[in-house]
């Protein structure tokens, strides 16, 4: 038997479940960009203003950070999952984790990025 194997495996649903988060992130981010770049192709052929290609900018910096925000979850979920497997493999008494900082940060920024679309796409509806 793994000696504290249930910590290990906490430790690695704790991981997975981060990284999974980090690719549906990227997922929306890349959806984000190219839904966009889709209403401008339906404005053209429907011949109407979309309104689309005024926001194109915001549509692609949205997705580009969302993207890079879903990497960053990424390196920081393996950064803290091998900090973990080795307080959790270590004979002494070691301190938690660390600071919580970096995930509040993340969150904060998918929090201003998600205002920021719902903003865009109030816009693009003709609501003030």
């Amino acid at each position: 038997m793994i000696k504290n194997y249930s910590d290990h495996a906490a430790n690695e649903r704790t991981y997975l479940a981060w990284v999974r988060t980090g690719v549906a992130v990227m997922a929306f981010g890349f959806l984000v960009e190219k839904f966009d770049i889709f209403l401008v192709y339906i404005g053209k052929a429907l011949h109407k203003r979309t309104g689309a290609h005024y926001g194109l900018h915001a549509a692609e910096f949205l997705g580009v950070g969302l993207v890079g925000l879903g990497i960053l979850m990424m390196v920081a979920a393996s950064v803290r999952f091998v900090r973990t497997r080795r307080a959790i493999m270590a004979e002494a008494v070691v301190n938690g984790p660390g600071s919580p900082g970096p995930y509040v940060a993340m969150v904060a920024a998918l929090v201003l990025m998600g205002l920021t679309l719902l903003i865009y796409l109030a816009q693009m509806s003709g609501r003030p």
